[in-house]
């Protein structure tokens, strides 16, 4: 039988995968290519691999000061921002008169940085900020809300100008989920009785479960990033992760560190993220 000597056609790339190739390079190249480095700074010494970084970092007591930090502005705020947004779109729902400037009203904050956000705060909470001069006016004597020796009032005001300015987005993403649920739904409850609070627990918030899901990995990962706030209004006596980040690499001079602290950031938000997809993962429809 004769040799077959015919060529085989060459494999072309398929036109699917020369559409996504330019997002392939854009995140090799603007994602995996960092982190790597970063991995490689933090892990790596003149020596070869050595954890004098990572020990240095866990040696020093502003680490375990912005990590308790961090974490107790995570615990406290985010219950508070998703329980005000949630109200921010019940009450929207509820189409009361001039809804549109409300939205508009509590949205603002979306188009403000996270610096000026922090400015306009201290402002308020400065020794002779608003705050004071209203409660001088009063007969109450001024506070030093910012002082390092006030660690509550210090933390108070930066959960308040974080409240302020990351609420806006749980509250739009809130508002998006629940112009999706279907209006049948909520008129077959009201249909059989069911009490404002009912449909609210039994029909609103389980189909709200996807929104709030994404929300939460959001404001979750955003919240460990936290640092222009507080920054602007504490400087240095409150600290927190990316502050310290910031810090290292800039008044110690010591990237090595400052990419151990970076690394700590993306393994907790990573943490979050995955114990947030297991825990709230839907299991309706796998037939269990």
């Amino acid at each position: 039988m004769a040799a077959d000597t015919r060529q085989r056609p060459k494999r072309r790339l398929s036109p699917a995968f020369l559409l996504i190739l330019p997002s392939i390079i854009f995140m090799l190249l603007l994602f995996a290519w960092p982190m790597v480095s970063g991995v490689l700074q933090a892990v790596r010494s003149p020596d070869g691999f050595s954890m004098i970084y990572i020990n240095r970092m866990l040696a020093d007591p502003g680490f375990w000061a912005a990590v308790r930090n961090t974490l107790l502005l995570i615990v406290v705020l985010l219950p508070l921002q998703f329980l005000l947004a949630l109200v921010m779109a019940l009450l929207l729902q509820a189409k009361p008169k001039g809804q549109g400037i409300y939205f508009y009203l509590w949205a603002v904050p979306l188009g403000v940085s996270d610096l000026a956000a922090g400015l306009v705060w201290l402002s308020i909470f400065a020794d002779r900020g608003y705050l004071n001069s209203v409660m001088d006016t009063l007969g109450i004597g001024p506070v030093s809300w910012l002082s390092y020796q006030n660690y509550g009032s210090m933390f108070l005001a930066v959960v308040i100008a974080e409240l302020w300015r990351a609420t806006s987005l749980v509250m739009v993403i809130v508002v998006s989920g629940m112009q999706g649920i279907p209006k049948d739904y909520d008129e077959a409850a009201n249909v059989f009785g069911a009490t404002y609070l009912q449909r609210l627990r039994h029909v609103w918030l389980p189909l709200l479960k996807p929104s709030l899901q994404v929300a939460l990995i959001l404001r979750t990962i955003l919240a460990f990033q936290t640092f222009a706030v507080a920054w602007a209004l504490t400087g240095q006596d409150f600290q927190v992760l990316v502050g310290e980040t910031y810090r290292w690499y800039t008044a110690l001079q010591n990237p090595n560190v400052a990419s151990a602290l970076a690394l700590v950031v993306m393994a907790l938000s990573m943490l979050a993220a995955v114990v947030y997809l297991r825990v709230l993962r839907d299991d309706t429809g796998s037939g269990k």
